[in-house]
């Protein structure tokens, strides 16, 4: 069942923690400041997913355009 059908799920915490401080390493401040999807897009890379691929060449150049390497 699902939340819409009347039963609501209890959110992983324990799960979440345990990958945010433990598989991701991440400070507890880094942790509790970090939004879900960021969190998601950041265990997308362990666990699997479209996120686990590599950038391709267009993703890296627009990245590049957006934070050049040199500030002048």
């Amino acid at each position: 069942m699902t939340a819409a059908a009347g039963e609501a799920r209890r959110f992983p915490w324990d799960e979440v923690i345990a990958l945010g401080l433990g598989l991701l390493r991440l400070a507890p401040r880094d942790f509790w400041n970090a939004t879900p999807r960021e969190m998601a897009h950041a265990l997308r890379f362990h666990v699997g997913g479209a996120a686990a691929t590599p950038p391709g060449r267009t993703s890296i150049e627009a990245l590049m355009a957006l934070f050049p390497d040199d500030k002048e």
